[in-house]
């Protein structure tokens, strides 16, 4: 059984579908929601699927105790859903192609530090899109320039709001990451 954790920094919602997916699997669990906010709302989804949460300050991070926790709690996986700090190189070595983030755009379009959630919505609409999407790559020592490992795509409307475009593109993200990470899980065996 391969054991999963989620980071994550705000509300969640990836987080929750992807606890959802995992719950009656045979192959993964989530055994770990950790946040860099002790008031992160994916704190209490965790609760809900009665998994284990974990806070941890950004200096806690770079001095090495969120490695050391997700060691302890025997880790195979690390899931970025919504985590808005730059990994630690010393994190990233330790789960070589086992970690794993959503973006939500088409990467390289609108990526990179600062590009997250209604900044990037905002950008698209700005640049006068006519698509967008969701990417989801393994991490590496640069924001958004890990291997691309899946994409999907919808259409943006030209009387489109980023709301509007936000809600499209959480749609794809609920949709595709819980399966895209359950196919991940499955090649590694």
């Amino acid at each position: 059984m391969q054991r999963l954790a989620i980071l994550a920094s705000g509300s969640g919602s990836n987080a929750e579908k992807i606890m959802e997916h995992f719950q009656k699997s045979k192959k993964a669990s989530v055994a770990l929601v950790a946040s860099n906010k002790t008031d992160a709302f994916v704190l209490e989804r965790a609760k809900k699927f009665q998994v284990p949460t974990f806070t941890f300050s950004r200096k806690e991070m770079q001095e090495g105790k969120l490695l050391e926790k997700l060691k302890q709690e025997k880790i195979d996986w690390v899931i970025l859903a919504g985590f808005l700090l730059k990994i630690p190189e010393d994190l990233i070595r330790a789960f070589p192609d086992r970690m794993v983030n959503i973006h939500p755009a088409l990467l390289p379009n609108y990526g990179g530090k600062g590009m997250y959630g209604m900044h990037v919505h905002e950008a698209v609409k700005s640049a006068g899109d006519e698509s967008t999407g969701i990417s989801i790559h393994l991490v590496n020592e640069n924001y958004d320039e890990g291997k691309i490992i899946f994409q999907a795509a919808t259409a943006i409307n030209p009387a489109d709001t980023p709301e509007d475009i936000a809600q499209k593109v959480h749609a794809l993200e609920h949709r595709y990451y819980p399966e895209v990470i359950d196919s991940l899980i499955y090649e590694d065996f």
